[in-house]
């Protein structure tokens, strides 16, 4: 452990960069690769569903929808003819309100009671909602059925003020939150057995040998051929019937079954931000690299030239620019060697201490992916 300490130190050393490639390697390299099942990917079923809704956000000062918004004088109508207040919406003159879109996400197991937190966005030409409240809105499936009402003040992190042409906003002012501003009152059980009475364990990425490694583990964890790979992503597991009344225990013991997964060979990069990140164990075959840097630097100098006697010549004879121009190449001395059969990790290691730029490490591994030498994965962001 302190020898990784003191590795991890050196890398930090070199760049941010280069630590991140070569570090990730060490770690490949000294550390246990064995994880959960819960942590590979979740139980066929599980998933969030989204909500939807439109409601109206009040209290405003003088920031809120147009008098010219028809959508937003409707809206407002309804709401106080259901109090027995009957206005016809061009009747309606106020910039106090404003119409927004809400929307949520209903986890998997929700029950009746339980508070959502709800985004709250400007749908009409509001300038900013900061102190707004929203009113009682029903939030929508996607089968129309109404899962939860949302009401609230809303958080909203930033500001807009602007008075005689004036303008000063900070970040999204037309956008906030109503943190558990939504309750559900519908609640939403997933069935977890199919009609053959069993379980599917899905993969959160598709691997043939961690789908086969899943379902070997799990058989053993449980003492009997419950677990069979289908394909690359599902796993099914037939629930005996003896457990079928305890579901929990059973799926605890799954999720608890440690596997070492295997993983693709994959460099990632991101050309903005100069950052490269590969696993330990991409391999390079044996290339040649040769680098080098080219340096043109044109300079222009302008000068005046003055005729001698220029105040008693003629009207011909007068002052001229003179521009010289100058051109330096220089040309620095390239990083040039032969590559063996090694890892991405190596080879970053040896570009640093050759003390090659972040820019020129990712222009290498993009040339040497070209050449066929790197064998996995470049994924360029």
């Amino acid at each position: 452990m302190r020898r990784m300490i003191s590795t991890f130190m050196q890398c930090l050393g070199r760049g941010t960069v280069i630590a991140i490639v070569v570090c990730a390697g060490l770690s490949s390299v000294h550390a246990a690769d064995a994880v959960r099942v819960k942590d590979l990917g979740k139980l066929k079923g599980w998933r969030d569903n989204a909500l939807f809704g439109t409601g109206i956000v009040t209290g405003l000062a003088g920031t809120g929808d147009s008098p010219a918004n028809r959508t937003t004088r409707q809206s407002l109508a309804n709401v106080l003819s259901q109090f027995n207040l009957t206005i016809a919406p061009e009747a309606i003159q106020s910039r106090n309100v404003a119409v927004v879109m809400v929307s949520a996400t209903l986890p998997t197991f929700a029950r009746e009671g339980d508070t959502l937190d709800v985004t709250v966005s400007s749908a009409g030409d509001a300038r900013s909602l900061v102190g707004g409240t929203l009113l009682i809105t029903p939030l929508k499936g996607a089968n129309g059925r109404v899962y939860a009402l949302a009401q609230g003040g809303l958080s909203v992190g930033g500001y807009r003020y602007d008075a005689n042409g004036n303008v000063v906003q900070k970040n999204h002012p037309t956008a906030g939150s109503v943190p558990n501003g939504a309750t559900v009152e519908v609640g939403v059980n997933a069935a977890m057995l199919d009609e053959r009475q069993s379980v599917t364990f899905v993969l959160s990425e598709p691997d043939y040998t961690t789908a086969n490694r899943v379902a070997t583990a799990i058989n053993s964890q449980l003492g009997a051929s419950l677990a069979k790979a289908r394909d690359a992503s599902g796993i099914e597991i037939a629930v005996p019937v003896a457990q079928r009344d305890e579901l929990v225990s059973l799926f605890t013991k799954i999720e608890n079954v440690t596997v070492e997964p295997d993983r693709r060979a994959k460099v990632v990069i991101n050309e903005r931000t100069g950052t490269v990140v590969s696993g330990g164990d991409v391999r390079i075959s044996k290339v040649a690299i040769s680098h080098g840097d080219i340096k043109i630097a044109i300079s222009n100098q302008n000068s005046a030239s003055q005729p001698y006697n220029v105040w008693n010549g003629g009207p011909d004879i007068r002052t001229a620019i003179v521009t010289n121009t100058r051109i330096d190449v220089d040309e620095l001395n390239g990083t040039g060697f032969v590559s063996g059969t090694n890892t991405v990790s190596d080879l970053v290691q040896s570009l640093a201490r050759l003390k090659t730029s972040t820019r020129d490490v990712i222009s290498i591994l993009r040339a040497v992916k070209a050449a066929g030498a790197l064998h996995g994965e470049l994924v360029v962001q």
